[in-house]
């Protein structure tokens, strides 16, 4: 099997959440709306490599002609190479926690650079200004010991709540930064206050605003 683009993954990874959840697979008019292109020739375009790569079966002549293969499938033959995907997580728990995943996408770790252990669903708005909207899929890299540097965008748990803010550090004071003025950045005494370093942001993905 060939390995998937980045976009081919995004599209897979909706198109099977699309079968999860309606118990039908989408039409092409879904899938140009969910990743805004600007012609059915570029949603086509897409499908075309999914069905050449062995991921899907196209049918034409039918609205919803699309089916996933095999090994498009999560219960397929292939290996599943992926990433977990984690939601929102409750205050004090552990971020990879079973009970957080939201299930796994089909996205090549190596793909970002340096490469992601997990993505994470973006919970509201306050980094807008840095294209991060609400909803949004953050790769994150861990990283032992890692000493995020100032301006660094991080996901990190102060007090036990976890967070995506830009890292700015002087002694024992940490601002961590959003990206909309609507927002106030929070203020953490390394002396007094509980923070622990999630992981580094490495790349994001934007999946359709059905997913």
């Amino acid at each position: 099997m060939e390995a998937l683009t980045p976009r081919q993954a995004e599209i897979l990874a909706w198109i099977r959440h699309r079968v999860a959840e309606d118990n039908l697979p989408p039409t092409r008019a879904e899938l140009m709306k969910a990743f805004a292109f600007r012609s059915p020739n570029a949603a086509e375009t897409h499908l075309r490599m999914l069905a050449r790569k062995g991921y899907l079966e196209l049918q034409q002549g039918t609205a919803r002609g699309i089916r996933l293969s095999d090994y498009g499938t999560e219960s397929g033959d292939l290996p599943q190479v992926g990433l977990p995907l984690v939601g929102r997580v409750a205050a004090g728990y552990p971020m990879l926690a079973e009970e957080f995943r939201e299930g796994q996408l089909p996205v090549d770790p190596v793909l970002f650079a340096p490469g992601a252990d997990y993505l994470l669903r973006v919970q509201g708005m306050s980094m807008r200004d840095a294209a991060i909207l609400d909803g949004d899929i953050l790769a994150v890299r861990q990283e032992p010991g890692f000493t995020p540097q100032n301006g660094q965008m991080v996901v990190v748990r102060v007090n036990g709540e976890v967070t995506v803010k830009r890292w700015q550090r002087e002694g024992t004071q940490v601002r961590l930064l959003p990206e909309n003025p609507d927002y106030s950045p929070i203020e953490v005494d390394l002396s007094r206050d509980d923070l622990h370093i999630e992981g580094k942001v490495v790349g994001l993905l934007r999946l359709g605003q059905n997913l």
